[in-house]
């Protein structure tokens, strides 16, 4: 059971459990839970830590089939500029390992932005917190998992 699984049970909220085998070769963890999952890659959304020019963190969530806009994120949470993550700060903040990590039941709360197509679906897939496994979940559940908000983060 993972943390993202565990607040998930603890929200009550509806959500199921997708899981698969995971593909160390695999290039892209996203592209590969759609695949195996045989779900529309738009369905499932990745999850990326940035820093910001101050060195404040937050998380964006977005479908694995569209690329961050940086630019659109530091507007979205309000600040110049906007950077990805180093790898060690991202798995000591969420407690997750690259590839596994879930918008859910991160070490550290921080602030979240989903991009707005997520609102398109009744559910959504997120990672469950490891590499092959996901929980589907709606996205307005998400949001208040994640105390986020919907943005336009994607060119």
């Amino acid at each position: 059971m993972t943390p993202a699984i565990e607040t998930a049970k603890s929200a009550k909220i509806v959500f199921h459990i997708h899981e698969y085998i995971h593909d160390p070769q695999s290039g892209s963890y996203g592209e590969e839970a759609a695949e195996k999952l045989g779900i529309e890659k738009e369905r499932v959304f990745k999850t990326l830590v940035v820093s910001s020019e101050k060195g404040e963190l937050c998380v964006a969530v977005l479908p694995v089939s569209h690329q961050l806009n940086l630019k659109l994120l530091a507007k979205a949470t309000g600040s110049k500029k906007a950077a990805m993550a180093d790898k060690k700060s991202v798995e000591k903040i969420t407690g997750y390992v690259l590839g596994g990590v879930s918008p859910v039941g991160q070490k550290k709360k921080l602030p979240t932005i989903i991009h707005e197509t997520a609102k398109e679906f009744s559910t959504i897939f997120v990672s469950g917190g490891r590499r092959g496994l996901d929980i589907e979940l709606s996205p307005v559940d998400l949001l208040e998992l994640t105390q986020g908000k919907f943005a336009h983060i994607c060119a």
